[in-house]
């Protein structure tokens, strides 16, 4: 007997191959059987006119810290996303050294200055009890409703063996070792592999460059090397050149750290954008050289436009500025005081248009930004208004204009700057550039920045977009590039597609509504923290394992998700 029967819906496989209709039968967290289905089984529904598909794959998540309060993982879950990958960036909750306690801290502190976590969350939120990256994997078995894997992050394993010296110092040839020793045990139990950056815009609580920061080039190639020594690995890498375009000896050391390790390594995140041509062809120079090395370099790029707000009163986007975090760094008097300045704000200007700024140039254009919550009687009625119109009115330069509108509100103002990158010209380069044997969507950063962009429901968006919208792609293909792309990518064993013996991940959906909704704010972390969510609109039902997990929009409660362990739960993709 079956213990759930789909009946009559519009399976997409995940294949890329034509849709058909088809009864889907799950047994014992498989798919049992497609086809007509005669079969009894113990529940069933009608899914005409409904697609099913394979449950989403993010290639790119933070739920590292979220899943120990939220096994759910939501919003992702709620949108379709099955599985997630996490210990991105070089950033993981393990391992802590047992003889220095206060890892635990720093470790806390870290992530909620570099990934936007409320450390509320975080000191609440986990329970913060293993040492070892097999004892955290271990804590999160059995308890969480998506199937998670996790790299190992380079911040952790220097922090684990070199203590503070981590940030700033050089690993000794007996410290190398250890860390070596440390990571071969951690990809033991079941990490995936190493991830790590050197990206200029991530700093610690102390607002010092993370640890990894310091590594040179012999150190990410030895522990490249040791990826290469376990089955089912991978590597993911940041770093400062992922925000606009790579230097050459970034890409020699994509192209190295690939090659020593016979494993693809990806990068997050490719920028698509029509006013700056050369940046795609430059940035996938590295694919094209990796593939002539031995190696592969996978580029992730987002397949819609994720709404971020901004503030000048806490940390952003806006401080990762070259030059402006030591002015949004400052007390709020003395901040309202400097940005007051006009020979400071002509400055600040310079930098933000500077190349330097890399991608964050785009955020220089400030007539461009829509005011969202205010919170003085002077602002009242600007909510919703674009700042040049403002500006226009009141005979001001934009920038000057946003500073006053903040400082009015003791610089609480919520901000919300308009894509530059949302014209035809750029949409047509995504489509083209998504093409690529070496670009795969996904780039979410779910679980992290939670109270300034929501980028789980890139899922919903895109599906919608690709039935209703621009429709770049087919459904077919759309589906294809959220689910078996990223499972090949990482050797996923027997997920990815709707086909007999695979787990039975799967997301039905209302094709004519798919979408997601608006983000909006939120107080449901713990400590009643801020976050962004936005409701998934349009999937009737997510199944993790063969088990209802989402029933239009809601958890059931069920937690059949599963910790994937590289070896067992994947397989190796060699690049040699």
């Amino acid at each position: 007997m079956l213990d759930h029967l789909i009946k009559g819906a519009t399976v997409v496989d995940g294949t890329g191959a034509p849709a058909y209709t088809a009864d889907v039968g799950i047994r014992d967290g498989r798919i049992a059987v497609i086809g007509t289905v005669t079969e009894p089984s113990r529940t069933s529904e009608d899914a005409r006119g409904l697609v099913l598909a394979p449950g989403f794959v993010d290639p790119h998540t933070h739920y590292d810290a979220q899943l120990f309060w939220d096994p759910y993982a939501t919003p992702s879950l709620n949108h379709g996303v099955t599985t997630v990958a996490g210990g991105n960036c070089g950033f993981t909750l393990a391992p802590l050294n047992p003889e220095r306690p206060e890892d635990a801290d720093y470790t806390r502190r870290m992530l909620s200055r570099v990934e936007g976590m409320s450390l509320v969350a975080l000191e609440e939120g986990a329970p913060w009890n293993w040492h070892s990256f097999g004892d955290y994997l271990d804590a999160l078995e059995g308890r969480i409703a998506v199937n998670a894997g996790f790299m190992v992050g380079h911040c952790a394993l220097r922090r684990y063996v070199m203590g503070p010296d981590a940030v700033g110092g050089q690993p000794t040839r007996e410290q190398l070792d250890a860390m070596l020793r440390l990571f071969h045990e951690a990809m033991d139990a079941g990490a995936w592999g190493l991830s790590t950056t050197q990206s200029s815009t991530h700093s610690d609580g102390d607002g010092s460059p993370v640890a990894s920061r310091h590594a040179r080039p012999a150190e990410l190639l030895a522990l490249a090397q040791a990826v290469g020594e376990h089955e089912g690995t991978q590597i993911e890498a940041i770093v400062a050149g992922c925000l606009d375009q790579f230097s050459d000896a970034e890409i020699d050391l994509f192209v190295e750290m690939s090659a020593a390790a016979g494993r693809p390594l990806n990068w997050n995140v490719l920028t698509i954008d029509a006013a700056v041509p050369e940046r795609v062809p430059r940035q996938l120079e590295a694919s094209e050289r990796a593939r002539k090395s031995g190696g592969r370099v996978v580029a992730l790029t987002m397949p819609i436009l994720t709404p971020m707000n901004m503030s000048l009163g806490t940390f952003c986007a806006l401080n990762l500025i070259p030059g402006w975090g030591p002015v949004l760094a400052l007390p709020v008097p003395e901040r309202i005081e400097k940005l007051r300045d006009p020979a400071v704000r002509a400055e600040m200007l310079g930098r933000a248009q500077s190349k330097e700024a890399g991608v964050f140039r785009r955020l220089a254009d400030f007539g461009r930004y829509v005011i969202g919550d205010t919170y003085s009687a002077a602002n009242e009625g600007l909510t919703g208004r674009v700042v040049r119109d403002i500006a226009a009115e009141r005979g001001q330069e934009p920038f000057a204009c946003l500073v006053e509108i903040c400082a009015a509100d003791g610089l609480r103002t919520v901000l919300w700057p308009m894509p530059t990158d949302n014209d035809p010209d750029s949409w047509a380069l995504r489509a083209e550039t998504w093409r690529h044997q070496d670009v795969l969507l996904g780039g979410s950063d779910a679980g992290a920045h939670l109270d300034r962009m929501c980028g789980a429901p890139y899922t919903t968006r895109f599906l919608g977009d690709c039935l209703r919208g621009r429709r770049l792609t087919t459904l077919e293909a759309a589906v294809k590039m959220l689910t078996d792309d990223p499972a090949q990518l990482f050797g996923l064993r027997e997920r990815g597609r709707i086909a007999k013996g695979f787990h039975a991940d799967l997301v039905l959906f209302d094709p004519e509504r798919i979408d997601a909704g608006k983000a909006t704010l939120v107080h449901d972390l713990p400590g009643d923290s801020p976050r962004l969510d936005s409701r998934a609109i349009g999937v009737t039902a997510v199944w993790v394992n063969g088990v209802e997990s989402i029933r239009e929009d809601v958890v059931t409660g069920a937690v059949p998700g599963k910790v994937l362990r590289s070896g067992s739960d994947t397989r190796t993709v060699s690049t040699r």
